[in-house]
């Protein structure tokens, strides 16, 4: 039995909390499917926005900046996430790699700061460690001061000859404004993060503070010894069916790290036949998967990097490569218009002074109707965002008309 992608669509929708919003109160169980990348910076507002009834924008910085039941941190692929602080023993500890489980897509360009300052990967990574010790004291606004201010604290633990090599321009993307030292604490970072020495504060003046999860939540992470085993079981829970190398590519760790926390969940996975190959479920969801409840023309804006979007089999979402091309860019990603969990067209939005633009481009035809519904929906975003709508455009590319 092979599952179609409509069926693949349809229960992802459900397992991504897309099918129908839920109600504040479970402002957890909605940020905690599969957490939610942070960039750009808003993207997680957007993605709740979606997910819960009524939600507004400072109800939402609330529970992540006063309440902290939310918790922003650098997480899989190294990207800032945000996450039920209760469950930071499932999205930071189990990312943390074993020896041998290297190279990580987010310390992958380090190499070239570690072979200037003849330095060993393990070595500076355990001074950016201790280094960032001075973050239980302390917040620091803005990833550039975070890099350089821990660069300067390593810096007199190391000889003569290689504190003149840390403070040299960085060969990397300003070396007017960053050091070498800068460059590889910036690095180095990611990996920290994953043992809670630095998490996310409280954004001031369009900047993001940065300091120690005891510093910012006022006790340390809860351990939990079914972390990675939670861990994969969220990825196939939101993303199945999937195989051990999509959740390697969602993770952005070593195949080896990825296989061995996937064995974590290995009794309570079922391979199922998807596209041609062989994927896997969890062994609870298999009855959803096969006998999903079904939504006919249900439409969305979906914001850019959405977890729904977050995947490998994008041909499940739109099977035409050129289009995907639209879709998932190397940066700068546009939203995406959904139907019935397909995607069909792209949006972007623009904001000055409260008031906001928005455009559409349309994949295939839309009907009368449905551009009254996405242009409804464009006036509640823009009211979610405390703005007012100026202007609605859409259009269609030519394949879309002819």
């Amino acid at each position: 039995m092979n599952i179609e992608p409509g069926q693949i669509r349809s229960y992802r929708l459900k397992a991504h909390h897309l099918d129908k919003k839920l109600p504040l109160s479970c402002i957890g169980e909605a940020a905690g499917a599969c957490g939610l990348q942070n960039s750009p910076p808003g993207a997680w507002e957007t993605a709740l926005y979606h997910r819960l009834e009524g939600c507004t924008v400072p109800f939402l910085r609330d529970a992540l900046y006063k309440e902290k039941t939310l918790l922003q941190a650098w997480s899989f692929r190294g990207a800032p996430v945000v996450f039920p602080t209760a469950e930071s023993a499932v999205f930071l500890s189990p990312l943390a790699a074993e020896s041998g489980e290297e190279p990580w897509i987010y310390t992958r360009g380090v190499t070239g700061a570690l072979d200037f300052l003849q330095m060993s990967f393990d070595d500076l990574l355990e001074r950016t460690k201790e280094a960032c010790r001075y973050l239980d004291g302390h917040k620091i606004k803005s990833k550039e001061a975070l890099d350089q201010i821990l660069a300067d604290i390593i810096e007199p633990g190391l000889s003569e000859e290689k504190k003149a090599l840390w403070r040299a321009p960085s060969m990397y993307g300003s070396p007017d404004r960053q050091t070498v030292g800068g460059a590889a604490v910036s690095f180095l970072l990611r990996p920290c993060s994953f043992s809670s020495l630095v998490v996310f504060g409280e954004r001031t003046d369009g900047y993001p503070t940065f300091t120690s999860y005891g510093n910012w939540i006022g006790k340390n992470p809860d351990s939990d010894p079914a972390g990675a085993r939670k861990l994969a079981e969220k990825f196939l829970h939101c993303y199945g069916p999937a195989t051990p190398d999509a959740f390697m590519g969602w993770l952005g760790c070593s195949r080896r790290q990825a296989l061995r926390l996937w064995s974590a969940a290995e009794e309570e996975i079922r391979p199922v036949s998807a596209g041609g190959k062989t994927c896997y479920m969890l062994a609870s969801d298999l009855e959803t998967l096969l006998s999903p409840e079904r939504e006919e023309g249900r439409l969305l804006l979906l914001g850019a990097h959405d977890p729904y979007l977050d995947i490998r089999d994008r041909a499940v979402l739109l099977d035409n490569p050129d289009l995907q091309k639209k879709v998932w860019k190397t940066v700068a990603n546009p939203g995406a218009v959904l139907k019935d969990g397909r995607v069909v067209g792209i949006w972007r939005a623009t904001e000055q002074k409260k008031k906001m633009k928005l455009s559409m481009v349309f994949f295939e035809s839309c009907e009368k109707t449905e551009r009254d519904v996405l242009e409804t929906l464009a006036k509640e975003y823009a009211e979610f965002r405390m703005a007012e709508l100026k202007d609605c455009t859409m259009e269609f590319l030519p394949s879309a008309v002819s």
